[in-house]
């Protein structure tokens, strides 16, 4: 009998929100959706300035709330106050231990750690994460783009399963100040060595990358994001194990 899969439902990236409803990325509301359909949730933790881990996505906070400045510049306190806008529900951003606790063990969980500023924040973020979790009884796992982040994972013996996220390092407004050495690096997943990662999350226009495709070859299980409709998972049939999407559901729910 073949073992079941890791990532055996599909994955709603952000939890399942729908922004015309009042549904926003990243809430209470959207994660609840997600549970009553029974997917896998994505989610994306940084950290506050005093050292919180909350569930966030962007760096800056102006898209989400229409406040100004940065989610590192802001306390626990301050975010939590903030209520996203269109929110129907009067969402505000979560400490990941609130959403841990909202979840409760229901569906998996693709927990992406955002990348730091530093070594510092770096460890203090897989710290924190991982004392969050000890208290957690359901499937998680973990992944990140910064192999940094999963090397100090590694080094806190974290009993997860962990992803590195991946894409074909050609978006010049996504990698300002990155080396070519660094992007080849990453590119190629190079740092295998070292992060030792468990799954690769990767981008679906860069599921031919040859190291990704080796991987899988290998049984490494590949996630593909952000699929955004039907006819963009089948194109992606083949050359990825499970779909992180939005804007619609899939037609295998």
């Amino acid at each position: 009998m073949s073992a079941k899969p890791l990532f055996d439902r599909p994955i709603a990236h952000r939890g399942l929100h729908d922004r015309s409803k009042g549904i926003i990325e990243n809430t209470a509301s959207a994660f609840e959706a997600a549970c009553r359909h029974g997917f896998t949730i994505e989610c994306d933790v940084q950290l506050s300035r005093d050292g919180i881990p909350m569930i966030f996505h962007d760096d800056d906070l102006d898209r989400l709330t229409g406040i100004h400045g940065p989610v590192s510049a802001k306390t626990m306190a301050e975010l939590s106050s903030y209520k996203l806008l269109d929110s129907t529900a009067g969402d505000t951003p979560q400490r990941f231990s609130e959403f841990l606790a909202q979840v409760d063990g229901r569906v998996l969980l693709q927990v992406e750690l955002k990348q730091q500023p530093d070594q510092s924040t770096t460890e203090v973020l897989a710290q924190t994460v991982l004392d969050a979790l000890q208290a957690y009884r359901g499937p998680v796992t973990i992944e990140s783009f910064d192999p940094r982040l999963l090397v100090a994972l590694r080094k806190r013996n974290a009993a997860y399963p962990l992803g590195i996220v991946t894409y074909g390092y050609d978006e010049p407004e996504w990698e300002a100040g990155m080396s070519g050495r660094a992007k080849f690096m990453l590119r190629h997943l190079l740092h295998w060595p070292s992060t030792r990662f468990d799954f690769i999350s990767c981008r679906d226009n860069a599921l031919d990358l040859p190291a990704v495709k080796l991987f899988r070859s290998l049984g490494v299980p590949v996630t593909t994001w952000t699929i955004k409709s039907s006819a963009a998972a089948l194109a992606v049939m083949g050359k990825a194990d499970q779909i992180v999407f939005e804007g619609f559901i899939p037609p295998s729910a």
